[in-house]
């Protein structure tokens, strides 16, 4: 039987870490409001701006028009796997550094959004890649991120790797 403060013990470092990218995910969102109107843009590179712009969608403004009820199904999601990855990080901890990682990331990264959603109705997204003299298939510019969607993709990625290659393994 699990008692609370074993469970706490197992993962108080990871969600410390969480809560740290949620932190410097928050102070980047605000940074970028105070300092630029919805849609002004200040070049950094040839093909890198920063760029304010709000998403009411998920991942790449999947759903961004659909009425807001999106709002509220992506909290619910963003609560449900807040939930799933203190679980599991619990369950991992003691034994597998790479999958807590990656379950770290993606947790620092998910309440990040699920604050903004639950704050404003929309996420603030401010990094923006394009490349208009070099078209990829087509395409011109990758859909304007934040911090917290980089923890979520690094997460991913991290996740991916430990599934291919890991070598620690649940029993």
């Amino acid at each position: 039987m699990m008692n609370i403060k074993t469970f706490w013990t197992r993962i108080w470092i990871w969600w410390l870490l969480a809560l740290i990218l949620l932190l410097v995910d928050r102070f980047s969102k605000v940074w970028i409001e105070a300092n630029l109107f919805f849609g002004e843009s200040i070049p950094v590179i040839p093909f890198f701006d920063i760029t304010l712009h709000y998403n009411s969608g998920a991942g790449f403004g999947f759903l961004a028009q659909a009425g807001g009820w999106q709002r509220w199904f992506f909290s619910v999601v963003a609560l449900v796997a807040t939930v799933g990855i203190t679980w599991r990080l619990y369950k991992v901890s003691m034994h597998n550094k790479l999958e807590s990682i990656s379950l770290t990331l993606i947790l620092g990264g998910a309440i990040g959004n699920l604050y903004d959603r639950l704050a404003y109705g929309h996420v603030v997204d401010f990094l923006h890649f394009h490349w208009e003299a070099y078209p990829i298939l087509g395409v011109t510019q990758f859909p304007v991120f934040n911090i917290a969607d980089i923890a979520i993709s690094l997460g991913l990625v991290v996740m991916l790797i430990e599934g291919f290659w890991g070598q620690d393994r649940e029993k």
